[in-house]
Parts: C-alpha cells; sequence; structure tokens
C-alpha cells in the first residue's frame, strides 16, 4: 500500500483500540457472582450471551438516535435480568450501576493496539472521537494506560452530534485546525465510523478482524492493528 501523508489520526474507542468484549464480559463474571445470580438459576454464559445481544440492540437504537443514552442505562440491564425470570427494577439499577463503575477500570486492549500507538504518537496527533459516555471513555483510558497517547478526546456528550452524524468529525476538526483530506478515521464500525467520517469526507481505516463482507466504500481495510504499520 501507498502511504500518504496525513496530519493527524482520528480513532474510535471501543472495538477498536479497548477491548470491550473481554472487558465488559470480566465485569459480568464478576457481578454474576456478587450478585448470586447463579444461585437463582441464571448460567453465566448464558447472561453473558443475554447481555451481548441486548446491549448491541439498544446501542444500535442510540447511535440511530431512536432512543436517548439514559435510555441504555437505566434499561439495559432490567432487560437482561427479566429474560432470566428476574424482574426486579431497583436490583437492575444497581447492577447497572456497578458495572458501569467496574467495566472501564479494566485494561485489555485489542491485540497490537498498544505498540501501535506507540509507532504512532511519535509521528502524529492522535484523537479519539467516541460515542460513549466522557467520563466513562476517560477511565477505559487511563485503566489500560492509552490516555497519554490522545491529544484530544471528542464525545458525543462535548460535540453535540454523534457518529455517524458528520458534524462530530467536523467539530473534531475545529477543534484541532485541521482539514478533512488531513486525516484518516480508523474504526471498527461501518455506519458509525467509516459512515460518518465518509460523509465529513475523511479518508477512512476499516478494522475488520473478523472479515466481515460489505459494500461500504473504504480508503483502506486492516484486519489486524499491526497493518496500520503499512499505512502510516
Amino acid at each position: 500500500m501507498s502511504r500518504k501523508q496525513y496530519r493527524a489520526i482520528f480513532f474510535d474507542l471501543d472495538h477498536t483500540l479497548w477491548d470491550f468484549d473481554t472487558n465488559s464480559a470480566e465485569a459480568l463474571r464478576e457481578l454474576h457472582h456478587t450478585y448470586g445470580l447463579h444461585q437463582r438459576g441464571v448460567a453465566v454464559d448464558a447472561f453473558l450471551k443475554t447481555f451481548k445481544r441486548i446491549n448491541t440492540q439498544l446501542w444500535q437504537l442510540y447511535d440511530t438516535g431512536q432512543i436517548p443514552q439514559e435510555t441504555i442505562r437505566e434499561q439495559r440491564f432490567h432487560r437482561v435480568l427479566l429474560e432470566h425470570n428476574i424482574d426486579e427494577y431497583e436490583m437492575s439499577l444497581q447492577f447497572s450501576q456497578d458495572y458501569v463503575s467496574q467495566s472501564p477500570q479494566k485494561k485489555n486492549l485489542i491485540p497490537h493496539a498498544h505498540s501501535v500507538l506507540q509507532y504512532l504518537h511519535p509521528k502524529y496527533p492522535l484523537h479519539i472521537i467516541t460515542n460513549g459516555f466522557s467520563e466513562i471513555q476517560a477511565i477505559k483510558m487511563t485503566s489500560s494506560g492509552i490516555v497519554h497517547f490522545f491529544s484530544s478526546v471528542v464525545t458525543s456528550e462535548k460535540a453535540g452530534h454523534k457518529k455517524p452524524s458528520k458534524e462530530i468529525f467536523e467539530f473534531a476538526l475545529r477543534e484541532n485546525g485541521l482539514n478533512a483530506s488531513e486525516v484518516v478515521m480508523i474504526g471498527d464500525n461501518l455506519v458509525t465510523d467509516i459512515g460518518g467520517a465518509h460523509a465529513a469526507l475523511l479518508d477512512t481505516v476499516y478494522f475488520n478482524p473478523d472479515r466481515i463482507a460489505h459494500q461500504q466504500k473504504v480508503t483502506y481495510e486492516i484486519t489486524s492493528l499491526a497493518e496500520l504499520k503499512s499505512i502510516l
């Protein structure tokens, strides 16, 4: 691949650098034990599968503007527990609080994330563009030891727009004195990361470790973060 000269790099955080699935599963296993769900007939693996499905559904609704963020925090675990015949809304709210507190403190990164950031950091200003909750994303980056690599973190709360809206990318460009032609966006989500960046006229790197077939227009596609060293 030929190398284009960029002035800065935008990264997504969850599923691109911070290993959401592994970290989330660790926290959920701990909470499954703390709340005695096994004694209530809830197998941990089934609980993890239910969470992953419902969490994905809710975030897709949020990303497409159909629900506010609060709905995720207030409804996510109630829906999960209901599927396992536990209808205790107050308990589900406490469970949610504990999850939101514990999960971001987990340290697992996507393979090669740390070494790639070490490689890129001396060469480019790096920026995070995320739809996640501001305070939680900050904890994730600090816990996993990557916060010092980034010049800025643009959240949907800060920008007043969320991916895939092109406005969040334009906000990040303005904040950092950049033009769209000077930046590449790296992310794992074809709609929010790649589609949104494309609408804002940014080049894109689609991180596709599962080799999902698609028709989306991308500038580059990689299955491992290590491949970024051949592009940038």
